[in-house]
């Protein structure tokens, strides 16, 4: 698995990239078909103070890329939501694989014939 971390706008501090190690750490155990992942941390120049901290990810799974992004005026905040987004989506990803398997209709045992 390839992590790229960067920065736009911002210095990725070792505490900032363990921080979000740390967090991917969640998604990984979930679903370990991960390719690689991309976080860009942004900090955006925006004149309100609300939303100028932004978090966005890329991970890239077997047949798929599922981006999120996140905005919050803390960094670690923004971080924190992402990777809730994150985490549920890998999980629907990973529920809709393993969903392909079903029994056809004719296949069931419907009791009515005897």
């Amino acid at each position: 698995m390839n992590l790229t971390i960067s920065g736009h706008h911002l210095d990725v501090t070792p505490a900032l990239r363990e921080y979000v190690v740390t967090k991917l750490d969640r998604v990984t155990r979930h679903f370990d078909q991960v390719v690689d992942i991309n976080v860009l941390l942004t900090v955006e120049k925006q004149k309100e103070k609300e939303r100028r901290q932004r978090a966005e990810v890329t991970v890239r799974v077997k047949g798929k890329d599922i981006f999120v992004e996140q905005a919050h005026e803390d960094l670690y905040a923004a971080i924190d939501q992402l990777m809730d987004k994150l985490d549920r989506q890998v999980c629907r990803h990973k529920e809709m694989l393993q969903d392909h398997h079903h029994q056809a209709a004719k296949r069931l045992d419907v009791g009515a014939a005897s």
